[in-house]
């Protein structure tokens, strides 16, 4: 069996040469749906979902939209993986150049956000409004936009390396916000209990909205500033995300694999 996970182009590479080569695929994320067909993620993740033999759906809004799409038989809700890791790691980090600090940390790499430099501008604009230092691990897309562009970096925002997954949960962990416009930061930061900023006009991750600790911001907006400092969820946080996710979906695999040894599923 093949294993993909998420929405990158390897998924999608890996989900189509599975299905051409008849081996069997599992998608580990599936069901994940922005309704944004402008994304190179949503396609990859429709057609990940739809050449996949057996799909893993980490929230109850996933396995609707996969049975929404007749992928319903194949499916199965095992939470998300990235809870054990996010827990996993950050659980071991006790201490980083940044724990001592104040800061908001800040990543941006949607090209309807970086491949047009006035909306760069204007998201800079804003946040040099905030009385607020801010940790950029600037994407090498956007650094090229930046000094292609000769962008001006307000002096509250710095901007690092790209960082490993390790350092990286450092800095959500250390955090006061985060602003992002990924789709997977938005759940670390949930998981980590830190308030999020997406600069997106939608999300893959309702749930996080729903529940009060996520908020979706333009960053064009004249008010960016002023709404990202108004930004304070205080009430409760709901646990959308369980735990020992990979020890469930090891199980699963195993019934998969009993249940095609006798003939009962798999096509390939």
């Amino acid at each position: 069996m093949v294993l993909s996970f998420g929405d990158t182009n390897s998924t999608l590479a890996a989900c189509l040469a599975a299905a051409k080569l008849e081996v069997l695929s599992l998608h580990i994320e599936a069901g994940l749906r922005s309704f944004n067909r402008s994304m190179p993620e949503e396609i990859n993740r429709i057609v990940a979902d739809h050449t996949a033999d057996l799909l893993f759906a980490p929230t109850g809004v996933a396995v609707n939209h996969l049975s929404n799409e007749g992928l319903a038989d194949k499916t199965i809700l095992t939470g998300d993986i990235m809870a054990d890791s996010v827990q996993f790691v950050q659980d071991k980090i006790t201490d980083n150049q940044y724990s001592g600090r104040d800061y908001y940390l800040l990543t941006m790499h949607r090209p309807y956000n970086v491949d047009d430099p006035e909306r760069l501008k204007k998201l800079f604009a804003g946040l040099a409004k905030l009385n607020q230092d801010i940790v950029f691990p600037i994407h090498p897309r956007t650094r090229n936009i930046v000094e292609t562009h000769q962008i001006v970096i307000p002096e509250n925002v710095e901007l690092i390396k790209p960082q490993g997954y390790i350092e990286f949960q450092g800095l959500i962990k250390y955090a006061e916000k985060v602003i992002t416009d990924s789709g997977g930061l938005q759940k670390e930061a949930y998981i980590a209990g830190k308030p999020c900023i997406t600069l997106r006009p939608e999300t893959e991750w309702v749930e996080t909205v729903d529940a009060g600790w996520n908020q979706l911001m333009d960053v064009a907006d004249p008010k960016l500033a002023e709404k990202i400092d108004a930004f304070n969820p205080s009430g409760d946080r709901p646990d959308l995300y369980d735990t020992n996710v990979a020890e469930r979906m090891v199980g699963e695999m195993e019934r998969f694999f009993d249940a095609s040894s006798d003939g009962v599923v798999g096509s390939n």
